[in-house]
């Protein structure tokens, strides 16, 4: 496996004309060895701000997006809006996911069966959903690497794939919200003329068009996504002033946590919000797109500087996309909470509606889904407040769709080291999540298919923690992140939400396992799985445990693990101090160059750091 994770990972970073010049490759002892003298950074310093260089890595994200953002040199200033209008992009597209059709379901059945009472809870998902993103960026950033690739370098063969299996499983779930969602999108527009089916499959292809939208510059497929999220913004807040919600309810609802009529159906919704809004493959995602920007590895300042400018606009980008949520739940919190069927019949009658026999005429709750929300907006409040409820979801689930395809490039790519060309890769991980979507399209009709949804980010949180303790074991490990290393505040906070999801997934559980068939074979079946879900989940802890400081652990009789290697200080380590008073590389007690804060620039470097986390695994 060693010369399996070094070819790889000196692929990853394939050295450029320019650093192949100043090589100097011998074999000593099996080992390469070069020139000791630093190198310098392959990005010019003076790089004009609206030129995009090539991207010099040859790592995932070299193969969906051919440049790099240049950042402006501004020496004078600690805040730079230049340099932050440089960093934004990665987390307004990573924003996306906490905005997609799965998630406004989620605000919607929250706004309907709870009113205002857990908007709180929303908000304090997005800001835990914060933490991960800042961690995922600060992977990618630091190591020059996304989290797939790590995982590929760390994790044996067997976890390995297994790992990705469970990632690919959130992406199948997420994508066939986002594709139903916006196949739900055209039937509304086209008043039912256009079915589910052949809007999953105009959805499909219209994806595949806009994929391509990044041959024109990464730039301008950012601005893309920004349209998309302004047209969402647009449009629920349309909704929102149309339906005018109670102010000071909304405010309360936000900062007052409780729950003061919670009954089982409301509970339920409330651990689902925290499947709905942190999604796994975000974090891969996000971990990736930070790569876009052009950062010297080698100078401390600029990692610094990169991690904060980064924080900064996905604090703006979720604090965007928790607003546009908090919009559609006051507005079904408003408008639907307690209304019965009878009620909504009488109001899409009055409104002469084509749509009124969806609705029971009995005094019994409705039960809502994206599709009869569409439905009761235009009854409520006007056709128009129906069109434009379509075009925001059309909107939510177009630029979800397409995040989630780059996504699922980027974990195929990373897990299981695929050097395909591009077209190859889209098919393939569009075909694996795609056709079990369109199975479901045409075997269900719109009516029931929009009901999928809950079950889908039960599925979501389920897959969980496959993305939140690789990025935590991986951003604690000193070895690899150097002086960027998780805090003891955020492995604490880490920790505990690790814990909370390990909570709300076993209560899902419980509640699945009540609503099944009463038969040994399903209970059978069910406790297989339990038990080879929890065994999984007890390995990545594991090794997630000695990453935050559980030295015990590393010395288990069955699988020990050198635990000298979790200390940056065992490996010889230090930040360096030029001539100007700068940290710009980590080199070892010999003097050799090692850049692990970019886990290297030179070939012996990748070789020995390569060696140093494989045994921390092993």
């Amino acid at each position: 496996m060693m010369e399996e994770q070094t070819r790889h990972y000196e692929m990853l970073n394939a050295s450029s004309p320019t650093e192949s010049d100043k090589l100097e490759d011998a074999n000593v002892d099996g080992k390469l060895v070069m020139d000791s003298s630093p190198l310098e950074s392959t990005t010019p310093d003076n790089s004009p701000e609206d030129q995009p260089v090539q991207n010099g890595n040859a790592g995932s994200a070299s193969s969906y997006f051919n440049e790099q953002i240049p950042i402006p040199e501004d020496e004078n200033t600690r805040f730079s809006f230049r340099k932050l209008w440089a960093f934004c992009g990665p987390g307004f597209l990573m924003s996306i996911a906490y905005l997609d059709p799965g998630n406004i379901e989620s605000d919607l059945q929250s706004g309907f069966n709870a009113k205002f009472q857990l908007l709180w809870l929303l908000l304090l998902a997005t800001c835990l959903g914060l933490l991960l993103q800042r961690l995922a960026a600060r992977l990618g950033v630091v190591t020059g690497m996304h989290l797939a690739e790590v995982c590929y370098l760390q994790y044996p063969k067997v976890p390995r794939l297994i790992l990705w299996i469970m990632v690919e499983i959130a992406i199948i779930g997420s994508d066939m919200q986002e594709v139903i969602g916006t196949a739900i999108a055209y039937n509304l527009l086209s008043n039912g003329k256009i079915p589910l089916y052949a809007g999953v499959l105009i959805t499909i292809t219209d994806t595949f068009i806009f994929l391509f939208l990044d041959k024109y510059g990464l730039r301008k497929l950012e601005a893309f996504f920004g349209l998309l999220i302004t047209i969402m913004a647009v449009t629920f807040g349309y909704e929102y002033i149309v339906a005018a919600p109670d102010q000071v309810s909304v405010l309360k609802g936000l900062f007052v946590p409780g729950c003061g009529t919670c009954n089982p159906r409301v509970i339920e919704q409330a651990v689902g919000i925290i499947g709905a809004v942190i999604m796994p493959h975000n974090i891969y995602l996000h971990s990736a797109l930070v790569k876009s920007r052009a950062i010297d590895r080698n100078k401390k300042k600029e990692v610094k500087e990169a991690n904060m400018y980064y924080f900064i606009e996905a604090t703006i980008a979720l604090t965007v996309s928790c607003t546009i949520n908090v919009f559609v739940v006051s507005v079904f919190a408003e408008g639907l909470y307690g209304k019965s069927n009878t009620e909504i019949y009488q109001k899409c009658e009055e409104a002469n509606s084509p749509y009124s026999h969806l609705f029971n005429r009995n005094e019994s709750t409705v039960e809502m889904d994206l599709y009869k929300g569409g439905v009761f907006l235009g009854c409520e409040y006007g056709s128009a407040a129906l069109y434009i409820w379509a075009i925001g979801i059309l909107a939510a689930g177009q630029s979800s769709t397409m995040t989630g395809t780059y996504a699922g490039q980027f974990v195929m790519e990373g897990f299981l080291n695929l050097q395909w060309s591009r077209w190859k890769r889209v098919l393939l991980t569009r075909s694996i999540a795609i056709v079990p979507t369109i199975f479901v399209a045409v075997f269900r009709g719109v009516e029931q298919l929009t009901g999928m949804n809950d079950a889908l980010n039960v599925l979501q949180s389920l897959q969980l923690p496959f993305a939140l303790i690789p990025i935590l074991t991986f951003t604690s490990v000193g070895s690899l992140m150097g002086d960027f290393k998780n805090g003891l505040i955020s492995k604490i906070v880490a920790s505990l939400l690790a814990l909370i999801v390990m909570v709300i997934n076993s209560y899902f559980v419980v509640v699945f396992i009540g609503i099944l068939p009463k038969h040994w074979a399903i209970y059978l079946g069910l406790a297989v799985v339990s038990i080879l879900y929890l065994g999984f989940i007890g390995y990545l802890a594991w090794k997630c445990l000695i990453s935050l400081g559980s030295k015990c652990l590393a010395r288990i009789p069955c699988c020990p693990v050198q635990e000298s290697n979790y200390e940056l200080e065992a490996l010889g380590i230090h930040w360096k101090k030029d001539e100007d008073s700068t940290a710009r590389m980590l080199t070892s007690d010999s003097e050799d160059s090692m850049n692990l804060a970019g886990l290297g620039t030179d070939t012996r470097s990748r070789t020995e750091d390569v060696q140093s986390l494989d045994e921390i695994t092993h």
